[in-house]
């Protein structure tokens, strides 16, 4: 119960930033800047030191700040400016105050553009919204404005409310290595000089950073051990507030070194997948078991493990219990441990409590494990009865009548090719319409579906609503007999133009 009281001087060159902290031209970003006190824990002090692989972790408390910079420079910081005063000399000393927060990060920069809106959202308390911008980014304010606005609306909704007055966004500089990170009340964005609207950027890492002041900020979980629990969450709801707040997204390419974005308007992206990059997981899906500590990943694996994992099976896990019940679960856990730290297992204890179901078969295989899912059609047959007789495998056979000739036999060979086991449907459809859907347990590795139809298959599908969105293959979800000749015309049409190409190639090699 007692209490001591620590006085520490210390000195620090600020570098030219490459990773969060530092200076490039007048631009001074500082985060992780002075020597944090450990976090003390039931099992004793924690004092991990700094990994590249991982973010921070520190105690909440009270931050009073006094900041002396050029008087023309311009001053963002956790928490409200309380007071500057004017020191003659050309400098200015800034006063920052903030409770409640675990860290304090600041920047500095005559180049600042500084814009200032309100939110104000029925329910909610109000914020002031104040906003950093480059020069040459100032065009853009308003998107980045209209995408903060939007997660302290809906996170603040579904999760609860953001309980201080102020944000602070800023535009980092370019190349300076600082863009897209969070802080307590301030973060970083980050766009470019173009930025189209439908490849939703400032809009994605906007959202995504000020949703941290929810996951991380004020639900304050163990970065170093456990990075997925803020990442993975957050990751989650932005996908939700991108789907709700804005237009629709299409892929997107840069070209002439990243400087021409190029919107394929015919290529949506689903933001419940593709926004959660499931091709970055895949390679990655068996390299670690989420509940390995971040900082002893594979080398290279923490991205695909700690956001795109952790995303994909929360919405994995929205499909199977519903939205409604995975909202109240997520706002039970926001409120019952704001301005603490929780583990993996307080999150699971209120995920199945309030879903009023043990849920622990499918946390050991995405968390405790590194299962993969992968489910498939292995065999799709549909043909003409032969004639009168028994047809089928033993135990499961059945006798055609020879006034059945017409008829059409349908068989149909399910596969668990991963270690993962999911309850899966499949769907089944024939040619005069009719639709037949079958409920597998997924637990073996295969499973035999027959049928005896007047109409023949023309289509078959594991998992048709996609509700396992970890499935790792979805090439080996369908199959179907119905021809498809435009597929191959345009598979051999881009195999020729390759070749015509690399022949052209060849030819003015030698011209």
């Amino acid at each position: 119960g007692e209490t001591i009281t620590v006085r520490m001087d210390w000195g620090s060159r600020v570098p030219r930033t490459f990773a969060r902290t530092g200076r490039i031209g007048n631009v001074y970003f500082l985060a992780h800047w002075f020597p944090k006190i450990g976090v003390l824990e039931d099992t004793g002090w924690n004092t991990r030191q700094f990994h590249g692989h991982t973010e921070f972790f520190s105690h909440f408390g009270v931050y009073d700040v006094r900041l002396t910079v050029p008087t023309a420079w311009t001053v963002g910081a956790t928490g409200v400016e309380q007071s500057r005063r004017d020191l003659g000399n050309g400098l200015t000393t800034h006063h920052y105050y903030q409770a409640d927060v675990h860290d304090f990060a600041w920047t500095t920069s005559p180049d600042y553009v500084e814009h200032r809106e309100p939110f104000e959202e029925p329910g909610l308390p109000p914020v002031e919204m104040r906003l950093l911008m480059q020069p040459e980014h100032e065009g853009q304010a308003g998107r980045h404005f209209e995408a903060t606005r939007a997660a302290l609306k809906h996170y603040g909704e579904w999760f609860g409310p953001y309980p201080y007055e102020q944000i602070t966004i800023v535009d980092p500089a370019w190349q300076s290595g600082a863009g897209g990170m969070e802080y307590p009340t301030l973060f970083t964005a980050g766009t470019r000089w173009l930025a189209p609207r439908h490849a939703t950027q400032p809009e994605s890492v906007t959202v995504h950073e000020a949703g941290h002041q929810f996951f991380y900020g004020i639900v304050a979980n163990n970065e170093v051990d456990h990075a997925w629990l803020d990442e993975g969450l957050n990751t989650f709801a932005q996908a939700r507030t991108l789907d709700v707040a804005f237009e629709p997204n299409y892929y997107t390419r840069r070209y002439f070194g990243g400087f021409i974005p190029w919107v394929f308007r015919d290529l949506r992206l689903h933001r419940d997948a593709d926004g959660n990059r499931l091709h970055a997981y895949r390679p990655l899906a068996r390299q670690d078991a989420q509940a390995t500590p971040t900082w002893q990943y594979w080398p290279g694996s923490a991205s695909a493990i700690s956001y795109n994992k952790t995303a994909l099976w929360l919405h994995t896990l929205e499909r199977m219990i519903g939205w409604d019940v995975l909202q109240r679960a997520m706002a039970t856990y926001f409120e019952r441990w704001a301005f603490r730290h929780p583990t993996p297992d307080d999150f699971f204890a209120v995920i199945n409590e309030v879903a009023g179901q043990d849920l622990g078969w499918f946390f050991d295989q995405v968390h405790r494990g590194s299962n993969v899912f992968d489910y498939g059609i292995d065999t799709f047959r549909s043909e003409r009865n032969t004639g009168r007789g028994l047809f089928g495998e033993a135990g499961a056979r059945q006798f055609i009548a020879a006034d059945a000739r017409d008829g059409y036999r349908t068989t149909v060979v399910v596969r668990r090719y991963g270690e993962g086991e999911f309850p899966v449907d499949v769907r089944v459809v024939f040619a005069d319409g009719e639709e037949v859907r079958e409920r597998w347990d997924g637990r073996e590795r295969w499973r035999l579906f027959e049928y005896q139809r007047a109409s023949q298959a023309v289509t078959a599908q594991v998992d048709p609503e996609r509700v396992l969105l970890l499935d790792v293959n979805l090439t080996n979800n369908s199959a179907t007999l119905e021809p498809r000749a435009p597929e191959a015309a345009r598979k051999w049409s881009l195999a020729w133009l390759i070749w015509l190409q690399d022949h052209l190639l060849t030819y003015g090699f030698f011209v």
